[in-house]
């Protein structure tokens, strides 16, 4: 696959975006491939490794990705202290992963964050344009040809402020540089409910909207930070309130905010007749395991319209884990549903399971009961072969999971056996217990496996 260089043109036809409405609609049978698709290292909490960052490059390449944005909020150099220079070994590490990046014709898009302490007015103003083309010069003298300049998650909504700042580097670095890509941003107001109140616009997404340069590429995050889809009709509306057509970035499968659970589903509800130039996915700090969602979004990037997040998503878990795929699905199936008090995203967690489990309440007759034991057992033999064969740098990512998920079965398990009068109430509440103290730390399959449990205490 040959990267576009020079002033890449959102849309390796421009012409499809032309054609379009602002909405940016097309027939389903005619939504294009997304030109700018990959990965945005932006979560927060432990960066990837320099190895991660390295085998991802590659795993970029193998799923038609073709570009990786360079965002890790807890790399000091790349936000808290954003105006300092990286140190040599840093720099040594970013020109191997520039290098590798160019090997497997993916964008590296260095990005910074600048926003919880720059200035945009007067002498301090103007050393902070100093300081930011020195740190994108720097990167640019390493071979660095896209760039980007978030301001999310900041206090600061000086609109026009942050605005100005982005057309002054248009105007005084990357215009200067005919080979390097359009700027790229996201802004502080960045998913479409926060840009309006009362059914009309606020003053931030106005001003910024109004201000920015049209040739400067918005990532937006859809709906919420975390939104459960994103409508073709959603989308519209976003781009309506930006007059351009947004590139998105997605939360899924990003866990940042609920650690003690992996997101193991396919990317799901997406556009499927919209024009989108561009599309990045926020991983897990989790690397390997991001990989399953991350090869889903690949293949809705590269066709939006044909996408089957369900087969997509087995398909992956096959190509990735061979002959532990059986057991590796059933596992992902208990752990795809991100759920907290402002955000649900990914699909229910063991649904086929859950019917099982309705079914057993029910009482309709004996059979029920054994069905659901047979279910239980043979999804701990599939955590414990997992356990046993997954690769050791896997296993490191879902070992606290794969272990609460074996105590809940086991003591699942048993309570249907201790209401069938088989066992004794006292083994029951010793699980249970074990259970809970580790409730923290591991959470899989909270609506299924795990809610059967509590189900089944408040019986016995």
């Amino acid at each position: 696959m040959r990267i576009v260089q020079g002033k890449w043109k959102y849309l390796l036809g421009l012409v499809v975006l032309l054609a379009v409405s602002l909405g940016g609609n097309l027939p389903a049978s005619s939504a294009p491939a997304i030109p700018l698709r990959g990965i945005v290292e932006g979560f927060y909490g432990t960066p990837w490794s320099q190895g991660d960052r390295l085998d991802m490059l590659k795993f970029c390449h193998e799923h038609k990705l073709n570009a990786y944005i360079y965002a890790p909020k807890d790399d000091p150099y790349h936000r808290a202290k954003w105006r300092e220079p990286y140190p040599t070994d840093k720099l040594v590490e970013m020109q191997a992963l520039i290098a590798e990046a160019k090997k497997q014709q993916v964008k590296f898009i260095f990005a910074i964050s600048p926003g919880l302490d720059i200035h945009f007015d007067g002498p301090q103003g103007e050393a902070d344009k100093v300081a930011m083309e020195q740190k994108l010069t720097a990167m640019y003298e390493l071979g660095v040809r896209d760039f980007a300049i978030f301001y999310d998650d900041i206090k600061n909504k000086d609109a026009k402020g942050q605005a100005e700042f982005l057309n002054w580097l248009n105007a005084n670095f990357i215009a200067k540089h005919k080979d390097v890509s359009p700027l790229i941003t996201v802004p502080t107001e960045y998913f479409r409910l926060d840009m309006e109140a009362d059914g009309q616009v606020k003053e931030y997404t106005r001003d910024f909207a109004s201000t920015l340069d049209k040739d400067i590429l918005v990532l937006y995050t859809g709906e919420k930070v975390v939104p459960d889809g994103l409508t073709d009709e959603d989308y519209a509306r976003a781009n309506e309130l930006y007059g351009r057509q947004l590139g998105i970035w997605w939360n899924y499968p990003v866990s940042d905010y609920l650690e003690s659970k992996l997101a193991l589903g396919p990317i799901e509800k997406m556009p499927v007749k919209s024009a989108i130039p561009a599309i990045f996915y926020n991983p897990m700090k989790h690397a390997e395991l991001s990989k399953i969602s991350l090869a889903t979004g690949a293949d809705y990037a590269l066709n939006p319209a044909k996408y089957d997040a369900v087969r997509s998503w087995q398909k992956a878990i096959k190509a990735q884990y061979g002959k532990l795929a059986p057991d590796m699905e059933a596992f992902a199936e208990h752990s795809q549903h991100m759920v907290v008090s402002w955000a649900v995203i990914g699909p229910e967690d063991g649904l086929a399971t859950r019917q099982l489990m309705d079914a057993y309440w029910q009482g309709a007759d004996k059979a029920a009961g054994k069905k659901l034991l047979a279910e239980l057992e043979k999804l701990e033999q599939s955590v414990v072969k997992l356990q046993q064969e997954l690769p050791a740098n896997v296993l490191q990512e879902c070992q606290p999971q794969l272990a609460q998920f074996q105590r809940i079965l086991q003591a699942d398990m048993l309570g249907i056996r201790v209401m069938a009068g088989e066992k004794q109430q006292a083994e029951f509440h010793q699980l249970l217990e074990d259970v809970k103290a580790h409730d923290k730390e591991a959470q899989v399959s909270e609506d299924t496996a795990r809610a059967f449990l509590d189900k089944l205490a408040g019986r016995l």
